[in-house]
């Protein structure tokens, strides 16, 4: 029977349920992903011009009703955050504590086993002693042997209920794990790594590995903003949930846009530059929505769709050719002196102009006075009739 079973699981209809034989393809849950929307076994498809992005897909409804997909999930975020639960849960570390922790129930166990025995021993020297008490009555006295007969079945009945109740306890109870079990555990702890990562096993290699493993995977992309929540039934009955953030298209579905918003929004405040709010949110762990790193760009435009003002000193139009503290912009010194604005940049750079910015990114604020002009605009008639000399 279990043969049977397992070659009827083996055929991939999922429709009906079965989890169906590992298969080449790069998909880690190929089978066992289950959809957290309406419980039932969700199919594969690969997406891109290579067809080398697999997605989880819950499609049972569209292929029989016509209607509309339940949901899809991206599989590649999936597995590899599936891949890491079960190394780390493998890992020699995590199988020593769990041995303890085995190890620690196997003396509770046998602590409880001595104390089921005990009521057992008691039963049936009840139901014993119930049996004596019958045969010794007189067959003549009816009415007592009627009652003692009444009482040893009642004693047998509670011998055979205990017996049950020791018998499911026992099937609930862990395995004793043995000296050379908890080795080639420590064994496998340590080899593990290793052989999910070496180039000859292959993708129904690891898929095969990991269904000793895991049982079945729920995941469910619509219970959370932003977020595929995701339930790994282990093979022992235990479960554990986890999320991920996962890559959407607009900051409406981010999974955390008001904490995004509060913290551009303040270190806009304390007058950082776009950039320099880039850095600190990728350095926070904040994440773009397509999942990548943010950028310059991407700060700009959010500021812009959530009504956040520049703290560029000119706000966001054009330079003026003086500041409000009568200082130079880079245009208006390029006005002040003869010159294009990248000579006065290449002054700054030299030290021939003396200039400041607030941070890196804003404005150039260049402090010139009326000598310094006229000294400036008399070098750049220099340096041009001396070129027109040379040639």
């Amino acid at each position: 029977m279990t043969n049977q079973r397992r070659l009827a699981d083996n055929v991939s209809r999922y429709g009906m349920e079965h989890a169906g034989v590992p298969r080449k393809g790069s998909a880690l849950l190929q089978g066992i992903a289950i959809c957290g929307c309406c419980g039932r076994r969700m199919t594969l498809h690969y997406s891109g011009s290579h067809s080398d992005y697999p997605v989880y897909c819950c499609r049972i409804d569209r292929d029989q009703r016509a209607s509309a997909l339940c949901q899809e999930v991206r599989a590649l975020p999936v597995d590899s955050l599936v891949e890491r639960i079960v190394l780390d849960a493998l890992a020699p570390d995590q199988i020593a504590i769990a041995l303890a922790a085995m190890a620690q129930l196997e003396g509770e166990s046998r602590q409880l086993e001595r104390q089921w025995m005990l009521r057992r021993e008691r039963a049936r020297y009840e139901a014993e002693r119930a049996r004596r008490q019958y045969d010794a009555v007189e067959p003549e006295n009816r009415l007592v042997a009627r009652s003692l007969e009444r009482a040893w079945e009642d004693k047998l009945r509670a011998v055979e209920a205990i017996d049950q109740d020791y018998a499911r306890w026992r099937s609930e109870e862990p395995l004793v794990i043995g000296t050379a079990d908890r080795a080639e555990l420590q064994a496998l702890g340590e080899n593990l790594p290793w052989i999910w990562h070496a180039a000859s096993t292959s993708a129904a290699d690891r898929k095969r590995i990991l269904r000793f493993i895991v049982r079945e995977v729920v995941l469910d992309q619509k219970r959370m903003r932003g977020q595929v929540w995701m339930k790994i039934v282990w093979q022992t009955g235990a479960t554990s949930e986890h999320r991920l953030q996962r890559h959407v298209r607009s900051y409406r579905d981010y999974v955390d846009v008001d904490r995004l918003r509060r913290r551009i929004k303040d270190l806009n405040a304390a007058g950082k530059m776009d950039k320099e709010i880039a850095t600190i949110l990728n350095r926070e762990g904040f994440v773009a929505a397509r999942g990548c790193a943010f950028k310059n760009e991407n700060v700009w435009l959010l500021r812009t769709r959530w009504g956040i003002p520049t703290v560029k000193i000119n706000g966001a139009g054009a330079n003026p050719m003086r500041w409000p503290d009568g200082s130079f912009s880079v245009q208006g010194a390029a006005v002040a002196l003869g010159i294009t604005p990248q000579t006065v940049f290449d002054y700054l750079a030299r030290g021939l102009l003396a200039g400041r910015q607030l941070t890196k990114g804003q404005p150039w604020q260049i402090d010139l006075s009326g000598d310094q002009i006229k000294l400036r605009r008399a070098h750049v008639r220099h340096t041009k009739r001396s070129r027109k000399v040379a040639s």
